[in-house]
């Protein structure tokens, strides 16, 4: 993430940095063909410097995550407008 962000199911703002981010899912096994749903989608959040406990993990919205991962200059363009 290059700016701050948040995203619901997160206490608070979350600083510009690297995250890890896993997807849970699981095969739709009546189709011909290997087809996967998401389940669910998780982001670990780095324990803050000076404060006890270990690191957390948060389940996220994947579209609000992807909305937050977008620059500012592109998320409030309307779709189709060249920049």
């Amino acid at each position: 993430m290059t700016r701050p962000f948040t995203v619901q199911g997160l206490e608070e703002k979350q600083p510009p940095g690297t995250y890890v981010v896993e997807t849970d899912e699981e095969l739709i096994e009546s189709l011909s063909f290997p087809v996967y749903r998401r389940t669910a989608t998780w982001i670990r959040l780095p324990r803050h410097p000076g404060s006890p406990g270990l690191a957390q993990t948060a389940l996220v919205d994947p579209d609000e995550l992807d909305e937050a991962v977008a620059p500012s200059s592109l998320s409030n363009q309307t779709p189709g407008a060249k920049p």
